[in-house]
C-alpha cells in the first residue's frame, strides 16, 4: 500500500466530517436564522445580517469551509489518478457536490449576494425594497448549499466505508 493511500481513510472521513459540519450549518441558516432575522423590521434584519457576514470570516469558520474544499480537491485527485472502482466513484460525487454545490455556489452567488448587501444602508428607506429580494435570492441558494453539502457528506461516508473495506 502506497503511503498517499494510507491515509485516503482519514482524509476521506475529515472531509465527510467537514461536509456535515458544512450542510448543518447552512440547514440551520435555512431552517431558523433566516427566518428570524426576516421577523425583525427590514433594516434590523438587514444590519444583522451584514454583521453576521463579517463575523462568520474567522478562521474556525474559514478551516471548515476551505479545509474541507482541500481535503476535496485531493481526493477528487486521488480519485481520477485510481480510478479503479465505485469507491472513487463515491469518492469523486462526495467531492464535487461540495467544491460545486457548497463552494462554488458561495462564491458565484452567496458571496456577490453578500457583498450587494454590505454596500446597502440598513436605513428604513431602503432596507424594506433591498432586504426581502436579497433574502429570497440568498436563501434559495443557501438550501442548494446546505442539501449538496449534506449529500457530499453521504457520498463520502460511504466512500469511507468502501475505503476501509479495501484497506483493512
Amino acid at each position: 500500500m502506497s503511503l498517499f493511500a494510507r491515509y485516503i481513510l482519514p482524509i476521506t472521513v475529515l472531509a465527510a466530517v467537514g461536509s456535515g459540519l458544512m450542510a448543518g450549518l447552512l440547514f440551520a441558516f435555512s431552517n431558523f436564522v433566516m427566518k428570524a432575522l426576516t421577523r425583525l423590521p427590514p433594516e434590523q434584519g438587514m444590519a444583522a445580517m451584514q454583521l453576521i457576514n463579517v463575523t462568520i470570516i474567522n478562521p474556525v469558520f474559514l478551516l471548515l469551509f476551505l479545509g474541507t474544499a482541500v481535503l476535496c480537491a485531493v481526493l477528487a485527485l486521488y480519485s481520477v489518478l485510481q480510478w479503479q472502482s465505485t469507491t472513487t466513484v463515491w469518492l469523486l460525487v462526495g467531492c464535487v457536490f461540495y467544491l460545486v454545490g457548497t463552494v462554488g455556489v458561495t462564491m458565484a452567488f452567496n458571496v456577490p449576494l453578500n457583498n450587494v448587501l454590505a454596500g446597502s444602508k440598513a436605513a428604513i428607506s431602503v432596507a424594506p425594497d433591498v432586504w426581502p429580494s436579497y433574502v429570497k435570492a440568498w436563501l434559495g441558494w443557501n438550501h442548494v448549499r446546505a442539501l449538496l453539502s449534506f449529500a457530499a457528506a453521504v457520498s463520502l461516508t460511504f466512500a469511507a466505508t468502501q475505503v476501509h473495506s479495501l484497506t483493512h
